[in-house]
């Protein structure tokens, strides 16, 4: 079972949507939000294809380790989009 590392990553990457087809895409980049509570009961909160952030067990996903400058133009890209 893959676990998130101690590192909040703000990025995740999708690598199992089983049940989730709909809200979920593999291979796709989510936004991680924070949420001890949810991580604490092995879940994370990403935002999803909705646009609105929901809980998914974290074996789904795996963290990136992005630089700070990558997160933010992702960051920015995301808001020009909106």
């Amino acid at each position: 079972m893959r676990t998130l590392n101690k590192r909040r990553s703000k990025f995740v990457l999708c690598l199992d949507n089983s049940g989730h087809e709909v809200s979920l895409q593999v291979r796709k980049v989510y936004e991680r939000l924070p949420d001890a509570k949810a991580e604490s009961h092995g879940y994370i909160r990403v935002i999803d294809e909705s646009g609105e952030d929901y809980m998914f067990p974290a074996d789904r996903f795996i963290p990136l380790d992005l630089s700070r400058d990558t997160e933010a133009v992702i960051d920015e890209a995301v808001e020009t989009a909106h």
